[in-house]
């Protein structure tokens, strides 16, 4: 026993350090980019100006549409009142451009062709599918959505769901939106291929935003984390012995998958359980398998889920 505890804590410092090499070769990346506060300039233009904003951002003004209808959103008492609220909570963006420095380092470090995007801020009148988007050249956030969870303009959202407002999940949001296409989609629909589908986004922002706590990078708290972490075993026991790793069946999608407010094992400890406990299981059994393979992360977002899961030695303690 004693052996075991000593060779894993070798392994641990030789990890720890290869970790610290590869952060040393991170902070040499030069990244040039500034955060492009549109935000500021269309709330701030009049009739005049407005022509000057959309010269420079045609893409954001599609074809089609009157000056009226941009004049009209000028006016309107709501759109003024939701600026207003992003001007006092973001004067400035030199936090946020040095969190996008560090998020852009690591991008090119582990995805070299990907060079550093545009990054525009702007107002999406709370449109919480597309809080932000990073595209391969171009990055866009809307800070409408990134108030804080008490914030009055999310009042009616459910309580599971304002936690996404955090201005803390502004990067992980955007390594979300730069894993699309990144993953090999599912094979199949079972609910462990998409389990393992997720954990490879979560196993995306361990390496991209390695200094964020884990509960931020999935949008849990850290008592919902503290959760999962002791019912592992138990969460994963259910699974197996309902043979629901190989189902497909868009319930169970619902049920441990998607944003909800706990997740339904019909059990009693429903209501203790946070959301989307399938992507945290399907999180370690990619962690499990990094572990136990030599693989690049690249690798790792090609190969399958079965193959994954049978190389992954994944076994959570009791």
């Amino acid at each position: 026993m004693k052996k075991l505890f000593l060779a894993s804590l070798l392994l641990l410092i030789i990890a720890c350090k290869q970790e610290d090499k590869i952060e040393e070769k991170v902070a040499e990346i030069p990244v040039e980019f500034k955060v492009e506060r549109f935000d500021k300039l269309f709330y701030e233009s009049d009739s005049l100006s407005l022509k000057n904003v959309k010269a420079k951002y045609p893409f954001l003004f599609p074809d089609g549409n009157e000056d009226t209808v941009w004049t009209n959103k000028l006016k309107n008492p709501l759109f003024r009142d939701l600026y207003k609220e992003v001007i006092k909570k973001y004067p400035n963006t030199s936090k946020l451009e040095n969190d996008l420095e560090n998020l852009f380092q690591h991008v090119q470090y582990y995805f070299p062709k990907y060079k550093t995007p545009r990054v525009i801020t702007i107002i999406s009148e709370v449109d919480r599918e597309a809080k932000t988007i990073y595209a391969d050249s171009i990055a866009f956030i809307s800070l409408d959505c990134y108030l804080g969870k008490d914030h009055p303009f999310y009042v009616d959202f459910s309580e599971y769901q304002r936690f996404s407002f955090e201005e803390n999940q502004i990067i992980p949001d955007l390594v979300s939106s730069f894993s699309y296409g990144k993953i090999a989609r599912p094979l199949d629909r079972t609910l462990l291929s998409i389990m393992i589908y997720y954990g490879k986004e979560l196993y995306l922002k361990d390496k991209l935003i390695p200094e964020y706590a884990d509960a931020t990078k999935i949008g849990y708290t850290e008592q919902q984390l503290a959760w999962c972490k002791e019912n592992e075993y138990q969460m994963w026991s259910y699974f197996i012995e309902n043979n629901l790793l190989y189902e497909s069946n868009v319930k169970n999608e619902f049920r441990f998958i998607n944003e909800a407010p706990f997740s339904k094992f019909y059990l009693e400890i429903d209501n203790e359980s946070p959301g989307r406990v399938g992507q945290w299981l399907g999180w370690q059994i990619v962690r499990s398998y990094m572990d136990n393979n030599d693989v690049s992360l690249e690798q790792l977002l090609a190969t399958d889920a079965k193959t994954i899961f049978e190389k992954s030695k994944y076994k959570p303690n009791k």
